[in-house]
């Protein structure tokens, strides 16, 4: 489980290095991760009930040690705080439980493509 102390690390680091804010809205990718592509599957259209975006279940790499886990991508513009970020995670996490899913696996997070405000 991603803890609150990890989230503040990842917001001070990002603020130290990145050449655009956390702190404002910005593009959160939440990812989901299984063996059970039906699983992941049947979770896409309550994610996008829930105003995620459906971004592509992802197969594993040559180089993922396992060759079967799936992740599903979902993402949201959004603006965050790192106790609304620990919010939504542990909603997520939840989500995850409730649906069957073995693991909400976390999130990455970018700057707005141009264009998306």
């Amino acid at each position: 489980m991603i803890t609150r102390e990890q989230l503040q690390a990842h917001f001070d680091h990002t603020r130290a290095v990145a050449k655009w804010s956390i702190d404002e809205v910005c593009l959160w990718g939440y990812f989901f991760t299984d063996h059970d592509r039906s699983r992941l599957l049947a979770a896409a259209p309550l994610l996008e009930q829930m105003g995620y975006r459906f971004v592509g279940l992802l197969e594993p790499s040559p180089d993922d040690d396992d060759k079967e886990l799936l992740f599903l991508h979902v993402e949201r513009e959004e603006r965050h705080t790192v106790d609304s970020l620990d919010a939504r995670n542990k909603y997520l996490y939840r989500f995850a439980e409730q649906a069957g899913i073995e693991t909400y696996d976390g999130m990455d997070v970018g700057p707005l493509p141009t264009g998306i405000a």
